[in-house]
C-alpha cells in the first residue's frame, strides 16, 4: 500500500521524457546554434585579419587606420574616463529620445488606428512630416533648444515617433474585427477590447517598430552631436574628423556599433518575453 501511495505521489512530478524525434530536433537545433556562433566568430576574425593586412599595405593608414591602433585608442579612452563620460551623454540623450518618441508615437498610433475619421483628417500632414528628411530638423531643434542635450533628445524623439506611430497605426488597423465584436458580445467594454484584443494583436507591429527605431534613435542623437555639441560620441567623431584623426573616428564608430548591437539584443529578448503567447 505504501508503495502505491509513493507511486501515486510521484505522478506528475517527473519531467516527461522526450520522444526520439523531439530529442533529434533538439540536438539538431543545438548543433545549428553552435555552428552559427562559430561562423560569427570566424567572420569577425577574418574581417579583422583582412583589415590588418590591408592597413598600410593596400590602403594608406590615414584612410582606414588599423585594428590594433583603434583598440589602443579605445583602451586609452577607457582608462582615462573619456569613453564613459562621452558615452553616458550619448546614451542619456538616446534613451530619453527613444522613450519620449516611443510613448508619443504609440499613443498617437493607437488613437488614429481606433478613430478612422481622425486618421483621415491628419493623413496628409503625417505624410508630409514623414517626407521631411529628419536631418533637416536638427538645425531647427538647435535653434529652439540650444546646443545642450535637449536638442539631441528632440532630434532622436522626432525620428522614433514616426517609426513607432506608423507601425502602431498599421498594427491597430490589422486587428481582426471578429475578435473585437466577440469581446463586445461577451460583455467587454472599450477598455477590455483595448487591453485584451487590440494591444496584444498590435504588439508584434509595435515591437518591430521598436527594433527598427533603436538605431534611428542613436543616429538622431549622433547627428545632433555632429552639428552642435561639446560632448558625446558624435562630438568625439566630429572633432577627430576635423583633425584628420582616422583612428579616433573608427574608435567612435566601433563604440556606436557595439552599443547598437547590445540594445538590439536586449530588444530581441524583450520581444520574446512580450510575445511569449504566440506559438
Amino acid at each position: 500500500m505504501s508503495g502505491l501511495v509513493q507511486q501515486a505521489a510521484g505522478i506528475g512530478t517527473e519531467a516527461p521524457a522526450l520522444s526520439p524525434a523531439s530529442a533529434a530536433l533538439a540536438a539538431a537545433d543545438a548543433r545549428h546554434r553552435w555552428f552559427v556562433l562559430g561562423a560569427r566568430v570566424v567572420v569577425g576574425i577574418a574581417f579583422l585579419l583582412l583589415w590588418h593586412v590591408a592597413s598600410g599595405n593596400w590602403i594608406d593608414t590615414l584612410l582606414i587606420s588599423s585594428p590594433e591602433a583603434v583598440a589602443g585608442r579605445l583602451w586609452r579612452w577607457l582608462i582615462d574616463g573619456t569613453l564613459w563620460f562621452h558615452l553616458s551623454i550619448t546614451l542619456l540623450a538616446t534613451v530619453l529620445g527613444f522613450a519620449i518618441g516611443s510613448a508619443v508615437g504609440f499613443s498617437t498610433g493607437l488613437l488614429f488606428g481606433r478613430f478612422n475619421t481622425l486618421a483621415d483628417i491628419f493623413d496628409p500632414y503625417i505624410s508630409a512630416l514623414y517626407s521631411i528628411p529628419k536631418i533637416a530638423l536638427a538645425p531647427l531643434f538647435i535653434i529652439w533648444f540650444g546646443i545642450g542635450i535637449e536638442s539631441k533628445v528632440a532630434v532622436s524623439a522626432a525620428i522614433v515617433f514616426l517609426v513607432i506611430f506608423l507601425n502602431t497605426y498599421a498594427g491597430v488597423r490589422e486587428v481582426n474585427p471578429l475578435y473585437i465584436n466577440t469581446t463586445r458580445i461577451m460583455g467587454g467594454g472599450q477598455w477590455a477590447v483595448l487591453r485584451h484584443v487590440i494591444v496584444p494583436s498590435a504588439a508584434a507591429w509595435v515591437i518591430t517598430g521598436l527594433k527598427v527605431s533603436v538605431p534611428y534613435a542613436l543616429v538622431g542623437t549622433v547627428i545632433g552631436e555632429f552639428m552642435s555639441a561639446n560632448r558625446g560620441i558624435g562630438f568625439l567623431i566630429a572633432q577627430a574628423t576635423g583633425l584628420f584623426n582616422t583612428t579616433s573616428v573608427y574608435a567612435g564608430i566601433v563604440v556606436l556599433a557595439v552599443v547598437g548591437a547590445v540594445i538590439n539584443t536586449g530588444l530581441k529578448h524583450f520581444e520574446s518575453w512580450v510575445l511569449r503567447w504566440r506559438p
